[in-house]
């Protein structure tokens, strides 16, 4: 029997079709955009960057202008968010506020993911001498008050945030995620791959930045975002308590101290920097839990591939 006697053109029967296969990339992001929480969570945070950058311009104050006409004065056409009782501009503060929070953030969460990713899988794949010391001093730090050490390390800066951020990476910030790493590394080194580089001649630091860590790269991604809600919420609590960022220089934490003390007399002082931190925070948690479906290939979550 031929082709032409069944009705199917030699053209049709000649191409079979060919499925494009999808990228990786394209299927992370359709498996993150089922979650609708997730993609509210990335509306907020991308409004609250545009709040962070833009207001600062748009105010028609800064955030260390005085106006001795308006002490505490409640929002008005003015002033926006109302002012405080030195004449600041709340709307100028925290924009400018939430712009060194997210700062503080970012910076702190990077540095942590990479600096737990890379002392967890080292000691994972090195093991001996190397792996014991620094699973000691991670359970070390893990056991000691590090709030109390970063509170005084803090005060003694002054309330720089740079060096706040740094104590808040080095110190405080990268053991916990670090032993997650090193756990999970120690199945990885023994996958054929990592045996067959180490065949090949590469050395160890080589393996474990080229072979190891971008095959958990997607625990890495959840980390970071994480690490920013960790980071917001611990650098409020500082500032807060009058350890961390200080005058002239602004914070979230800085301004919900000052005006938990005004929540009564004006509370506009408080609710607005609070909206802001409630805003940020839950918007990573929400991302956070998105990307994890996201890149968990178990995730009843993200939905079929």
């Amino acid at each position: 029997m031929s082709i032409e006697s069944i009705g199917v053109s030699p053209e049709i029967a000649e191409k079979p079709k060919v499925r494009k296969r999808t990228s990786m990339m394209a299927l992370y992001t359709r498996r993150f955009l089922r979650n609708r929480g997730a993609v509210i969570g990335v509306v907020v945070l991308a409004l609250l960057v545009l709040f962070a950058i833009i207001g600062p311009l748009v105010s028609p104050y800064t955030h260390e202008e005085l106006d001795f006409l308006a002490l505490r004065q409640a929002p008005s056409a003015a002033h926006w968010f109302g002012t405080n009782g030195s004449g600041n501009d709340n709307f100028a503060q925290v924009a400018v506020g939430l712009q060194r929070s997210m700062m503080i953030a970012v910076l702190v969460s990077v540095g942590t993911t990479a600096l737990s990713a890379v002392i967890g899988a080292t000691a994972a794949y090195f093991g001996g001498p190397y792996e014991r010391i620094t699973l000691t001093v991670i359970h070390f730090m893990m056991v000691i008050p590090n709030f109390l050490i970063l509170a005084m390390i803090s005060n003694d800066a002054g309330g720089n945030w740079l060096i706040i951020s740094l104590v808040m990476i080095f110190i405080v910030g990268w053991f916990f995620p670090a032993r997650v790493i090193w756990t999970l590394s120690l199945s990885l080194k023994e996958r054929e791959y990592i045996h067959a580089a180490r065949y090949a001649g590469l050395s160890g630091m080589s393996i474990v930045m080229r072979h190891m860590l971008p095959n958990i790269g997607s625990l890495l991604v959840i980390n970071f975002t994480i690490g920013v809600v960790n980071a917001v919420v611990t650098e409020t609590g500082l500032s807060f308590l009058g350890f961390g960022v200080k005058l002239p220089d602004v914070s979230l934490g800085a301004l919900i101290g000052y005006g938990s003390s005004t929540l009564v007399s004006a509370p506009w002082l408080f609710y607005f920097p609070a909206a802001a931190l409630t805003l940020l925070t839950v918007s990573m948690a929400l991302i956070a839990d998105g990307l994890r479906d996201a890149l968990d290939p178990t995730s009843a979550a993200g939905g079929r591939a």
